[in-house]
């Protein structure tokens, strides 16, 4: 069966991503008879699709306003009233509309869809403090024994990195591990093979004894359990804790969400809607620095602490456009945007996103919001080089391939979404199901 279109198209460039056949033309015919039903119907129309428009430059202020010429008066027409123009005098018309270049499309579409008002900002940052402060005084009066560390909201919503509604706020609930005792296994080192995860293990037992700890109570085969943790804090925040009156005191509605796997948060304010994320971590000294979080991970890697790279990822953003007055983040904002009102572009969550835009933030060197339409389509080429590839690496962690949680057919239709959208990119911002923001 022959590739589709989007997986045998050259390659272009230092990015490393994919130059999309602008062929307009039908392919022969002999061609057409060795392709496969399926793919024949499936992909057919794609040699029809128009070539990928470049960028054009802005016109000048006056070609703008000239008027438009209008057609001549039909031999029946009546004439008109004494003291009327002459049938050859011009006549004025409105101007015509601008044609708008795909650049100016993308910042419309980041000021109509991305951009969120600094009122809505604050006050959400208010409502996950809070939140935070009310959570803190349920953990220690309902859990004494455990010592919790203070919990701390953040993520994209503090890092000016929030794309909308659909990006939930970070609570980190630190564990007070006790120096010493504890010390981190490789994931790749355990018998999950999983190089996302770490294990945490229990030492010193012939010291310390088993129980001396209150962690203890939360391990498994002598490892501490994320899942156990999890399920101990997911049924406190379903059944234990009085949210109405809470969210009464906080002038909000706040609701678990009980069918999610994870531990989240629904916030109704009267101006906005927030979801919250609640995330039980290891971090400080005893993760080596790096920030270990109770995820609900599927199979042998259960009782595992996967680690998370969004703190790094967000900083090395920040330092890039810091030394050039970049424009990386905005593009990441734009490409969550896009994606997530997308029928099929929805799978690319912002993890995806951010290996493009890193990988593409230090290859090429004009990041000036002139370059950001050309930037947003080369980030499109590459990720259809790496969908062709099937492979995505984490940029902080190459030996995880971010694609590997993606079915065959996910891929496929990402890539042929990805090929169309391509083509025509004005598409892309106007043609999702819906783009929800605060």
């Amino acid at each position: 069966m022959l590739d589709p279109p989007w997986r045998s198209s050259p390659r272009i460039g230092a990015s490393g991503g994919m130059l999309i056949d602008r062929a307009t033309s039908s392919r022969d015919e002999d061609d057409v008879k060795g392709d496969a039903t399926c793919l024949e119907d499936s992909w057919k129309e794609l040699s029809l699709l128009k070539a990928t428009p470049h960028l054009q430059p802005r016109p000048p202020p006056a070609a703008l306003s000239q008027p438009t010429p209008l057609p001549a008066p039909s031999p029946s027409t009546p004439a008109g009233p004494a003291g009327a123009d002459a049938p050859g005098a011009p006549r004025l018309s409105s101007p015509a509309p601008p044609c708008l270049t795909f650049q100016e499309k993308l910042l419309a579409f980041e000021q109509d869809h991305v951009t969120i008002p600094v009122a809505h900002v604050a006050l959400a940052k208010q409502l996950a403090g809070d939140v935070a402060l009310e959570l803190q005084a349920y953990l220690r009066s309902k859990f004494p024994a455990l010592p919790f560390g203070a919990v701390v909201p953040g993520g994209p919503l503090f890092d000016g990195l929030q794309a909308g509604a659909a990006d939930p706020v970070r609570l980190l609930v630190p564990l007070a591990l006790e120096p010493g005792l504890w010390s981190l296994v490789l994931g790749t080192d355990t018998v999950a093979r999983d190089p996302r995860c770490w294990a945490v293990r229990r030492t010193q037992l012939e010291f310390r004894p088993r129980g001396s700890s209150p962690w203890d109570r939360f391990l498994v085969g002598g490892y501490l359990s994320s899942r156990v943790l999890l399920e101990l804090l997911r049924k406190a925040l379903t059944a234990s804790v009085n949210w109405p009156a809470i969210g009464s005191l906080l002038g909000c509605l706040i609701r678990p969400r009980v069918a999610s796997e994870e531990l989240l948060l629904e916030v109704q304010h009267e101006r906005l809607e927030l979801t919250v994320a609640v995330l039980l971590a290891v971090t400080g000294a005893q993760a080596g620095d790096r920030l270990l979080l109770a995820w609900p991970l599927e199979g042998l890697a259960g009782n595992l602490w996967l680690q998370d790279l969004y703190p790094a990822e967000a900083a090395r953003l920040r330092a890039l456009d810091a030394g050039d007055t970049g424009t990386r983040r905005r593009l990441l904002l734009l490409l969550c945007g896009v994606c997530r009102g997308h029928s099929v572009l929805w799978r690319l969550g912002r993890s995806h996103l951010t290996q493009v835009v890193l990988r593409l933030g230090e290859e090429e060197a004009d990041w000036a919001e002139e370059a950001l339409g050309e930037r947003f389509l080369q980030a499109l080429e590459l990720l259809i080089g790496s969908l062709e590839q099937a492979s995505l690496p984490c940029h902080f962690n190459p030996c995880v391939n971010l694609l590997d949680g993606l079915r065959e057919e996910e891929v496929e239709d990402l890539g042929y979404a990805l090929y169309c959208g391509l083509q025509a990119p004005e598409g892309l911002l106007w043609g999702g199901v819906g783009h929800e923001r605060w």
